[in-house]
């Protein structure tokens, strides 16, 4: 490849169905459409895990959540742990970054010559209080988690992603200038994350009586999961709005959301278009983690089904092939990734790293039967769970709790779990087993605990730790919207 920049968007809680290359049926996503058309979507992408710290340490690192040891929002990645963006930095490539990264603090050495308007966690330590786990100790009258105030407007999210796009755009038109020989550069943008308020433009596109009911709501007699039962009583999101009318207002809102990212999106892809740097740039969009918007009556991510634990993996730029690639992928798989598009041999750095270079797996013949891993061990869970996908089978284990199973090429929409069907005994006995392979579950959650329990002994003990930390979205501060 005769490319070497290579520019990575990530946004935040973005479920990758709700794309028009995704083929949902209503909303909007002109640019991002674009970008697949004249690249290749991965459609069955996954996070590492479904929580924004987790995820974004094992995407740095290019390892599993139980490999790094950073388990929740109060574990934030330090630098410590090699990175991709170390890697760069040693062959001396120009490697920044732009918005939300959801590090530990901008002093640290994470593997960036510099951090334009960085978001990291509440105060170098994040969600400590959500770290008390089992039994777990839900915020009595702190701030609702998708915020105070839910339909159009501005919030200071939509001000902050206005404010990276800027910095990005112009970041770009200064690199096309400096004729460099090559560069890496990080865009984080927060939608559509809650707080679910979206300008009016892109709210307006969304009117609340058109809006489909999701799925599986309890009302309608859904039995939830015991483990997703107790997030949903910690969060307590679906009991929290005002009215009928406040909840319709947030499927509108987050629906906007996706379409004000997708015009964030369109700028920076407009910048590189306009600077003479398309064709020698590869881009990749991705999230995360997704959203449940409701389904099964769980708002936010922490689950292991579809809406919360896919994301979106788009990659565009010279010699990538156009079209669909149905390999299971990861955050994982951009460690390799990233680095193979800066023209760094991926092979010098991958060590015990599961990844693999998307430019490669693209090219190459589908391989339904990969095995992909994400976990979870953060806030509103008594126990670890995880969620393992190979082939049509994803299979739910949850440490102390029943198992689930679905087949998602009869049933994609996960509506009928399987786990309980004694004709699929012998399913759900190979895909542990392939669980086993990769990790002994259990163990695992001992070792998350004990790691917590360290954690909030650090701060004090539990009621010390229980003060610490945002019950919401991370807050925009005076120097992240600088």
């Amino acid at each position: 490849m005769a490319s070497k920049n290579v520019v990575v968007i990530m946004s935040d809680e973005h479920d990758p169905r709700m794309m028009g290359c995704s083929g949902h049926p209503f909303v909007k996503t002109p640019n991002l459409d674009a970008l697949a058309a004249r690249g290749v979507r991965f459609p069955n992408a996954y996070t590492p895990s479904p929580i924004c710290v987790p995820a974004r340490a094992a995407f740095a690192t290019g390892r599993r959540v139980h490999q790094v040891r950073l388990w929740d929002n109060a574990m934030p990645y330090t630098g410590e742990q090699r990175g991709w963006g170390h890697a760069l930095q040693e062959r001396g490539i120009r490697v920044e970054s732009i918005g939300k990264l959801h590090y530990r603090n901008e002093e640290d050495p994470a593997g960036f010559d510099a951090e334009h308007l960085p978001m990291h966690v509440v105060g170098g330590h994040g969600m400590v209080w959500a770290s008390i786990r089992n039994p777990f100790r839900p915020r009595e009258n702190g701030p609702r988690m998708l915020g105070e105030h839910i339909g159009p407007g501005e919030s200071s999210y939509t001000q902050y992603d206005r404010a990276v796009t800027q910095r990005a755009v112009q970041w770009l038109e200064e690199a096309a200038q400096r004729q460099e020989d090559g560069f890496v550069l990080y865009v984080g943008l927060v939608a559509p994350h809650f707080p679910f308020v979206v300008p009016d433009e892109f709210y307006n596109l969304y009117p609340t009586d058109r809006l489909p009911e999701p799925k599986l709501h309890p009302r309608t007699g859904y039995e939830q999961h015991p483990w997703v039962k107790e997030y949903c009583e910690f969060m307590a999101s679906e009991r929290q709005f005002a009215d009928a009318y406040e909840r319709l207002r947030a499927f509108a809102a987050y629906y906007g959301l996706c379409t004000w990212l997708d015009h964030n999106v369109g700028q920076i892809l407009g910048a590189l278009r306009d600077n003479g740097l398309e064709d020698t740039t590869h881009v990749i969009y991705t999230s995360d983690h997704g959203d449940n918007l409701g389904a099964r009556g769980v708002w936010g991510k922490s689950t292991l089904y579809e809406e919360s634990v896919k994301v979106p993996m788009l990659l565009a730029g010279p010699d990538v092939p156009s079209g669909v690639c149905g390999t299971p992928v990861d955050l994982l798989d951009l460690f390799p990734t990233i680095l193979q598009g800066a023209g760094i041999d991926p092979a010098t750095e991958i060590d015990d790293r599961p990844g693999r270079s998307l430019f490669e797996l693209a090219r190459s013949a589908p391989e339904p039967e990969r095995v992909i891993l994400s976990e979870y061990h953060a806030a509103g869970s008594n126990a670890g769970g995880f969620m393992l996908r190979k082939g049509c089978w994803k299979y739910h284990y949850y440490v102390g709790f029943p198992p689930e199973l679905f087949n998602l090429e009869t049933d994609p929409e996960e509506l009928t779990d399987l786990a309980g069907d004694a004709a699929y005994a012998p399913v759900l006995a190979r895909m542990h087993n392939a669980l086993l392979a990769i990790c002994d579950p259990d163990a695992v959650d001992r070792q998350a605990k004990c790691d917590q329990a360290a954690l909030i002994a650090h701060y004090g003990g539990p009621d010390v730790a229980h003060t610490l930390g945002s019950s919401t979205s991370t807050p925009v501060t005076a120097k992240t919207a600088a």
